[in-house]
């Protein structure tokens, strides 16, 4: 059930690694599109507005989540990658009682504050109640997300991108059909969203669990592997909390752009909620390719097979061009007719703005294919750290954008504050993936 991605094409590789990955992502976004689907028709622009005014803040924190779960599976690769498996198991031992741990602290802590964190938000006040249901019950299933998350990555570290797809697919399903009996049945609101949408992650996690129980022979971790390990769990959190910190400190710039936003007004956030999620639905090709890039960094690190990095990038980076260009194309035919997928045709002026917004960000889709690209392929080489301060770039582009372009140019300012960090970004990315290259080759050179 693992692939070596050590050996062979590098471009075969990473299509082969990035496409069932891809299909993952287009599910997950599937169902978090059908997902705001249902409550706009369903419940209305203003219910739209609440869930969307919480999007910046379920980034911050589950992206946080996210990547500690990303980062507990590099160490993971490396040793898979130079075929070390019994430090393998206990990497992977060590990383699950770290994640339990961090699941038990962010569930409680996000639950306590998260009402304080929407009023500094300055969420609207006809939408704060409603608003707060929903992410209160998201915060909740925290450790359903730490659950798949970190199976899901310690699965891809060793080749299998596959797995996590089918379960995916199948929490899919089973989040569309909770949706609509919970909001069209029950009538229970964006409580029923939220709630659909923690049961379904948490089916998926279980699927993971289940399969790797039964699959992945070279998992089974035995008792003494299980024994907590400092120099194990200082090396995992030396991995995983900068790679929580470079998703939380780029959201914090989108908590700040988000605030601005804010103060435009239901319709405008209705706008941007409508349409962040197509644009999370378009760029899923990225994060196939940035976790692919991760795990394909880790391995070839880890066996010494530092040539075929650059070789693998550029692989990459050809791929992210031409997807960049197909983007752009279906915002400018389609971009419309998406948009009444969330609002009724009437809400003329909301569908204009959400077509402004995708034909702005899918301009500048090649520069997020390059921080997606590069980013993930430095944290899999081992230098998380960099990620932080790519993040750190995004964060000030995001939080200039909210606190000078908003309120001066409005709605078209709340468009341009990816873009801008985006590009910004790459700005570090590019020059930091040179020197950490020769930074490794110096560090494997000395150790030959």
């Amino acid at each position: 059930m693992t692939k070596d991605l050590t050996t062979g094409s590098p471009m075969k590789l990473i299509l082969g690694f990035s496409v069932p990955l891809l299909f993952g992502f287009l599910f997950q976004q599937f169902y978090n599109l059908v997902d705001t689907i249902i409550v706009g028709r369903f419940l209305g622009v203003d219910a739209l507005a609440a869930v969307g005014s919480t999007g910046s803040l379920n980034f911050l924190i589950l992206g946080f989540c996210m990547g500690i779960c990303n980062g507990f599976s590099i160490p993971v690769s490396h040793k898979f990658g130079a075929k070390d498996y019994v430090g393998m198991r206990k990497t992977v031992a060590n990383g699950i009682w770290l994640a339990v741990g961090f699941a038990a602290v962010f569930t409680v802590l996000t639950a306590v504050f998260c009402q304080e964190m929407l009023v500094w938000m300055k969420t609207p006040a006809d939408i704060l109640e409603t608003a707060y249901t929903y992410i209160l019950v998201i915060f909740l299933g925290i450790p359903a997300s730490f659950l798949y998350n970190m199976l899901s990555g310690i699965i891809r570290a060793l080749g299998d991108s596959k797995t996590p797809v089918v379960f995916l697919i199948l929490s899919s399903f089973i989040n569309i059909g909770l949706d609509l009996f919970f909001i069209i049945n029950l009538h229970m609101g964006v409580f029923g969203a939220a709630l659909a949408t923690v049961i379904a992650q948490l089916v998926s996690g279980i699927g993971c669990l289940i399969f790797m129980i039964k699959k992945f022979e070279i998992l089974h971790i035995r008792k003494e592997e299980w024994r907590l390990e400092p120099a194990m769990l200082k090396a995992l959190c030396g991995m995983g909390i900068p790679m929580g910190l470079q998703y939380s400190i780029t959201a914090i710039g989108c908590v700040i752009l988000q605030a601005a936003t804010n103060t435009l007004g239901s319709a405008a956030v209705a706008a941007v909620t409508a349409a962040g999620r197509i644009t999370g639905f378009l760029a899923c090709p990225f994060d196939a390719m940035g976790s692919t890039m991760a795990t394909y960094g880790g391995q070839n690190v880890g066996a010494g097979q530092l040539d075929r990095l650059g070789k693998g990038l550029k692989s990459c980076v050809l791929l992210g061009a031409g997807y960049s260009v197909i983007a752009l194309l279906v915002s400018i035919l389609w971009g419309d007719s998406l948009a009444i997928l969330f609002v009724e045709e009437a809400e003329r002026a909301i569908v204009a703005d959400v077509q402004t917004f995708l034909i702005i960000n899918t301009i500048c889709y090649f520069p997020l294919a390059l921080v997606n690209i590069i980013r993930f392929l430095i944290q899999g080489m081992g230098f998380p750290t960099f990620a932080i301060l790519a993040g750190v770039f995004e964060m000030i582009a995001r939080s200039a954008a909210g606190i000078w372009l908003v309120p001066a140019l409005g709605y078209f300012g709340a468009c341009i504050g990816g873009p801008l960090a985006w590009i910004l970004a790459d700005v570090f990315l590019i020059p930091a993936y040179f020197r950490v290259s020769k930074q490794l080759r110096r560090r494997m050179d000395n150790n030959m």
